[in-house]
């Protein structure tokens, strides 16, 4: 089970169903290059994926297009129940891609799905409230030599008022979370020209970033809790520890965090026994 009260949690499938309606062609290919990038593969063919916190099942539809055999699987049943709607879509009684409630918290539920080629999880993991073990609990489900695929929070300065903001927004109500995000919009506007960059610009072509929507995301970032960060040298020496060698990383430059610090990307690779 999760570390943090049901009643605490941000509606995180509420906003991915919100984010499917939009789901166009462009996204999904935007997500498949993101996915090929990370893995520094083309193709994923005869690889068994594992999507932890699939979300909108987006990263999992472009793991099944690029050829690999998918297991899905969420803790907020609306995740699942969008992962599973994307799935039906595209991929309609397809036995190679398999769609399930699960925590990655609980170490029974992961001992039992085995293990796999490319274990993913892009922005979940900080969620649960308990990031470490949920680490800690994926690491054994990649194979050998296999990859582990994350993106975790960066640890900033005002990473606690986060917490605080955070904590606050998953309970308020729809008006107050709109206000909020008009002032956290209009802040950003404004920040944006002193950096020599074009707000407009930057929302037109967000769709870039893993085929992602902009106030999707927004409202994912203010409301996102549980919520942790991390370092990436703390990263680093887990997965050290945890007997993985480093791959690649998309590492962003450390910053007081007023507007949030978004993810840094991992991949890690099973070490030789």
């Amino acid at each position: 089970m999760v570390a943090v009260d049901d009643d605490g949690r941000f509606s995180f499938g509420e906003n991915w169903l919100s984010f499917l309606e939009h789901l166009d062609e462009r996204r999904i290919a935007e997500a498949e290059r993101s996915l090929q990038s990370l893995c520094g593969l083309e193709r994923l063919d005869g690889k068994r994926f594992l999507d932890i916190g699939s979300g909108s099942g987006l990263s999992s539809l472009a793991a099944r297009r690029l050829g690999a055999t998918v297991h899905s699987f969420d803790y907020d049943i609306q995740s699942v129940s969008g992962t599973r709607k994307l799935k039906d879509r595209f991929f309609p009684h397809d036995a190679s891609w398999t769609v399930e409630q699960g925590s990655v918290l609980d170490s029974s539920y992961m001992a039992r799905l085995g293990d796999y080629d490319v274990v993913y999880s892009w922005g979940v993991l900080h969620h649960t409230g308990a990031m470490y073990d949920a680490i800690r609990n994926a690491a054994p489900c990649v194979n050998h030599r296999g990859l582990f695929v994350f993106a975790l929070y960066r640890k900033t300065r005002l990473c606690r008022w986060w917490t605080i903001e955070k904590r606050w927004y998953a309970k308020a109500s729809p008006h107050a979370q709109k206000l909020a995000r008009s002032v956290f919009i209009s802040l950003l506007r404004l920040e944006f020209p002193t950096k020599g960059r074009s707000f407009e610009a930057y929302v037109k072509n967000y769709s870039g970033a893993r085929g992602m929507d902009f106030m999707t995301d927004v409202h994912d970032w203010m409301g996102g809790y549980p919520y942790e960060s991390v370092a990436p040298a703390q990263v680093d020496n887990l997965m050290h520890e945890l007997k993985f060698v480093h791959v690649r990383s998309n590492v962003k430059p450390y910053t007081l965090g007023f507007f949030g610090s978004g993810c840094d990307e991992y991949v890690y690779q099973r070490a030789a026994p």
